[in-house]
């Protein structure tokens, strides 16, 4: 005879539990840690009641950090929960997109020997800020010297300015340099811009950001969109060493088919055969490592014979073939944080309908995404099951995401939290420390 199951019985309660618990830590680490340095570079935004520019960065950081995927989000479905904690303010998404504008610098153009003209967005003031927040977290020390990579990065957009890009979609072409795991430097571009077009002035403000404030580049990183003389030029003047995936031409191709005494090397399993000659180029000279591997399919290229030729330009002396060509694919990992900006902080669901705007847009969630890395850092997360290296899905739903409610006892207000998990005591009383 088939049971009949039981409907769940259901007590409604009106009492304000939020599920968000762990984000007022949260809230309350970004504000101790990054609130002053924010308003003390941005300046004061409101002298009465109006929210600063850090209370509008922290309400931004929210939406990511409880799952959102747009700036609507914090009016739409998290305000309730937000505006629980008693002394921090979270403010609508209309006053964020505001500030947003507020924030934006005009673009400035290039024009080609073609006549066409190109729009780029330098966003200098929050560019500042990204760094000082960044040396205020102490992820980066002044005086030091660190390895750079700069790369672009197209993100599709139908927004009103929005140009086609070689990738058959319309959108922008910003260029992102990094240090480590942390992003320093963001300038928008026109999508159909091409990468090495003004690209020597694009780095040359980057570097001369990070040296205003004593960041010293020791090993520069870069795909062959930047293999050109004047990037070259302008890449040696502020680094020491330097590592650029040279572009293929028929007069490199005759001085590698000369070449004798390849060496047999294995690298994350696939075997190579590796080489380094002197090269003279821009009249200067260089040492061109080569990596070639024979063609699976056996055919034969018109350029390359039977293998595929991979060079890097460098003026690195010191390293092996093997230590040079292992440095540089460790860049590879660069675009993780890429997908990460894209999937986790809003990359790919731009709020605002020009490039100016959005550019601010990106290095403020670049902000978000440096701080998230601060806290991954330390020793705490990892009673909640996390690594240095764990998604922001994987912070919201072992952290954020718990049971709270705020009571009032002996006058003041304290978070309840409704979990057997010990962690949390320490996550507030450490305060990510």
């Amino acid at each position: 005879m088939r049971k009949t199951i039981d409907m769940t019985k259901i007590n409604i309660k009106s009492d304000k539990i939020t599920p968000f618990g762990g984000i007022f830590s949260v809230m309350e680490r970004f504000d101790a840690l990054l609130s002053k340095t924010i308003d003390l570079v941005l300046g004061m935004r409101c002298k009465s009641n109006g929210y600063q520019y850090s209370e509008i960065i922290r309400s931004l950081m929210c939406v990511y950090f409880c799952g959102g995927s747009c700036v609507e989000d914090v009016s739409n479905h998290l305000m309730p929960h937000l505006s629980l904690h008693p002394h921090l303010r979270t403010c609508s998404s209309d006053t964020i997109l505001r500030a947003i504008t507020e924030l934006k610098q005009d673009d400035i153009s290039y024009q080609s020997e073609s006549g066409k003209i190109y729009n780029f967005n330098i966003a200098d003031k929050i560019n500042e800020l990204l760094i000082n927040l960044l040396i205020v977290a102490k992820q980066l020390k002044k005086g030091e010297k660190y390895d750079m990579d700069f790369d672009h990065q197209y993100i599709e957009t139908e927004k009103l300015d929005a140009k086609p890009t070689y990738k058959k979609f319309t959108g922008y072409g910003p260029g992102i340099a990094v240090i480590n795991d942390m992003i320093v430097g963001i300038e928008n571009r026109d999508g159909n811009t091409n990468v090495r077009f003004h690209q020597k002035d694009t780095l040359h403000r980057i570097f001369e950001r990070l040296e205003n404030l004593y960041i010293f580049i020791r090993r520069f990183r870069a795909d062959c969109g930047s293999f050109s003389e004047e990037i070259v030029g302008e890449v040696e003047a502020h680094c020491d060493i330097f590592y650029i995936r040279a572009s293929r031409c028929e007069s490199l191709y005759n001085d590698l088919f000369a070449l004798r005494g390849w060496k047999k090397e294995e690298i994350n399993g696939i075997e190579f055969e590796l080489n380094s000659i002197k090269i003279r180029k821009w009249g200067k000279v260089y040492r061109l490592v080569i990596q070639r591997q024979k063609r699976i399919d056996g055919e034969l290229d018109l350029w390359e014979g039977e293998y595929i030729y991979r060079c890097i330009l460098t003026n690195d002396y010191k390293s092996t073939p093997r230590e040079i060509v292992e440095f540089y694919n460790q860049r590879g990992g660069k675009e993780r944080i890429f997908d990460e900006m894209n999937n986790g902080f809003g990359w790919s669901r731009l709020p605002k309908s020009f490039m100016s705007e959005n550019a601010v847009f990106l290095i403020l969630t670049a902000i978000i995404y440096n701080f998230y890395k601060t806290l991954m850092k330390s020793k705490l997360v990892e009673e909640f099951g996390l690594k240095a290296t764990s998604r922001i899905k994987a912070f919201t739903f072992k952290v954020i995401t718990i049971p709270a409610k705020w009571i009032t006892m002996g006058r003041q207000k304290i978070l309840n939290i409704y979990t057997s998990n010990s962690a949390y005591a320490k996550l507030f009383q450490s305060d990510f420390g």
